[in-house]
């Protein structure tokens, strides 16, 4: 009886090996799903562009500009021509319609979907409206349009009366969203890094000189200056803004103590 249990002990091993031996599906564990490694890169250009639920007046000003850049790029060009002038914030419409005409120039592109001005407008906005949400970014475009426009157009009237300037000057072609997006440029420098304020506004600076020296369009020349000082001077309410944003989401610290903290302190152990 013995050797006959140890005999059949033996057949079972060598049938478990024989098992072994032939090949089948292998088991393996399943792995955990490994994150791409571009991800935040991702997530961070993600963040240059406009979103509607991020940036809603970014996002829909561009889609304004992109609807107006290609009408002029493929409606019929007396069309286009007829539009632009009536929507010109040279002297001529500024005393007839003036509201109309601020409006309605900040609604174009100079030079389309190509020009440097839609990137920098899309990248600009996008970024100062994050910090300092949309009503504000609006009201930094807004100022730098109408300020620098009236600022370089007023002269062009008074040249006229007093006869150094013809009467077509009363008719230049002036449109465009140039002075609100360097109104924002100098705007968002103030929220940036010492170093990065410095190179932007630098960098921008050394352009606009250019322009200056350049001597093209003298008006637009120093209409560009103008608004990216205006943007400057909005420095301090943006950073008021800032602190008061920061001090309820808690990241600026506040001098006057959580209510419920100092109670508890206070109040006598009644263990």
């Amino acid at each position: 009886m013995h050797r006959s249990t140890h005999g059949a002990a033996q057949v079972r091993r060598e049938a478990a090996l024989l098992l072994d031996a032939v090949p089948g599906p292998r088991r393996t564990e399943p792995e955990a799903p490994v994150p791409p490694v571009d991800a935040p890169a991702r997530s961070w250009l993600w963040r240059l562009l406009p979103t509607p639920a991020g940036t809603p007046f970014t996002f829909c000003y561009l889609l304004v500009l992109v609807a107006t850049s290609l009408f002029t790029a493929y409606a019929d060009p007396d069309t286009v021509s007829a539009v632009l002038r009536e929507s010109s914030t040279d002297v001529a419409h500024l005393t007839r319609t003036p509201l109309l005409v601020l409006v309605a120039s900040a609604l174009w592109i100079a030079g389309g979907l190509t020009s440097p001005y839609a990137l920098g407008f899309a990248i600009v906005l996008t970024a100062l409206e994050r910090r300092i949400g949309g009503w504000r970014t609006a009201g930094v475009f807004l100022l730098g349009h109408v300020v620098a426009t009236l600022a370089t157009e007023i002269p062009v009237g008074i040249s006229v009366v007093a006869g150094h300037l013809p009467e077509t000057s009363l008719h230049r072609l002036d449109y465009g969203i140039s002075f609100g997006l360097m109104a924002s440029v100098g705007a968002l420098a103030g929220l940036l890094t010492p170093l990065v304020r410095a190179l932007v506004l630098g960098g921008v600076g050394v352009m606009l000189a250019h322009d200056l020296l350049v001597f093209t369009d003298p008006l637009t020349g120093w209409g560009h200056p103008l608004a990216l000082l205006l943007g400057v001077a909005c420095w301090p309410l943006l950073h008021r803004r800032e602190g008061l944003v920061g001090a309820v989401m808690g990241t600026v610290p506040s001098r006057r103590g959580p209510r419920r903290t100092r109670q508890t302190a206070e109040a006598p152990d009644r263990r």
